[in-house]
């Protein structure tokens, strides 16, 4: 089913200016905290060997066209949704990557029929998915429909020395750039800081993607930042380098109450290292999710799951998130959205759901 949703939410959510990546320190895998990937079954191949194909014929392949909902080109999403348009083209599918605004747009062009899979985050397509939050006022689109996990974005709360800026608690008073309105990043602002007890009455917002917010700190005209992306992030390496910026923990009951009332997010750090900070820093995750039209064939997404891991390694080589953190092995327990159906024969068939 196709809805229209409110121009503040498809033209707003430009995660193009939230959704950066790159960077030179290794990419981070979860911490132990947060939700294990699901084991495999004893008799499931490993991810060099997917479970035979049971979808469609080299020639019915070259028939079907492929485009992929990604995110801006300054961001993670748009070099690794990138390489899934080349892995599926290199299994026989016509396919092309398109350049969006990220999760909120992504789950606009599925509604409106216009890509095939996107990349989203997965609060926002919760969200979208039962009408609340960002959302609220809107039918549930229960036609979405998920077909694998991707890797983690971490929420990252970071200030510098000078701004008195250690905790959520201390953002009272301070101008903060939240994200642009309704998008991914404005998203875990707003829960983030109810988690805490507190709302925007507390502080000054700044609807703006990280990018010019961060900018903005540099000139003194903002305090703190929200980020959420993979690690590390192009935009907060480039700050801590020039800067002596403080990532901002999220952690104690605060947290607690997070992760209890938004089961989609996870407990974990941002390692030591992965920045200026010598020491792990509390924190929370958010994964990404593939997306897929629902009116698709089982048989055609049964196979564009066994093209994409026939060709993982082209997936792997676009990014360090998605070379720590997109594998078959993963499994998909970490998805709360319902899988296509031929997602989930494929992970059956592959030794992953019972």
């Amino acid at each position: 089913m196709k809805k229209i949703l409110a121009l503040a939410l498809a033209g707003a959510m430009v995660l193009s200016l939230a959704a950066c990546g790159g960077g030179t320190p290794a990419a981070s895998t979860p911490a132990a905290s947060a939700p294990a990937a699901s084991a495999p079954a004893a008799s499931a191949p490993d991810a060099s060997a997917p479970a035979a194909s049971k979808g469609l014929t080299p020639e019915q392949r070259a028939q079907e066209f492929i485009t992929v909902g990604t995110g801006p080109t300054s961001g993670v999403y748009f070099p690794i949704g990138g390489a899934f348009g080349t892995a599926l083209g290199d299994w026989g599918y016509k396919t092309t990557a398109q350049a969006t605004a990220a999760s909120a747009e992504n789950i606009q062009l599925l509604q409106d029929g216009d890509v095939e899979i996107a990349i989203a985050m997965q609060d926002s397509v919760m969200q979208a998915y039962t009408g609340t939050g960002a959302y609220e006022g809107t039918e549930p689109d229960t036609h979405l429909k998920a077909m694998m996990r991707l890797w983690p974005n971490y929420v990252q709360l970071v200030t510098v020395k000078g701004t008195g800026i250690n905790s959520v608690e201390d953002l009272r008073g301070k101008r903060v750039g939240v994200g642009a309105a309704n998008s991914g990043v404005e998203i875990n602002a707003r829960m983030i800081l109810s988690a805490y007890g507190m709302s925007y009455d507390d502080i000054t917002p700044d609807y703006l993607a990280y990018g010019e917010a961060i900018d903005n700190m540099k000139n003194g005209q903002c305090d703190a930042v929200f980020v959420t992306s993979g690690l590390p992030n192009a935009s907060v390496t480039e700050l801590a380098t020039s800067y002596d910026m403080v990532i901002v923990p999220i952690d104690g009951a605060g947290r607690d109450k997070l992760v209890s009332d938004y089961p989609y997010y996870a407990a974990s750090v941002i390692p030591a290292g992965t920045y200026n900070n010598t020491e792990d820093v509390e924190g929370v995750f958010v994964y990404n999710i593939m997306l897929v039209r629902e009116d698709l064939s089982d048989e055609m997404v049964y196979d564009m799951l066994t093209g994409i891991f026939e060709n993982i390694g082209t997936i792997k080589a676009s990014h360090n998130a998605a070379d720590k953190n997109i594998d078959i092995t993963f499994g998909v327990s970490d998805i709360q959205l319902p899988l296509h159906p031929g997602a989930e024969q494929f992970w059956k068939d592959n030794g992953y759901i019972d």
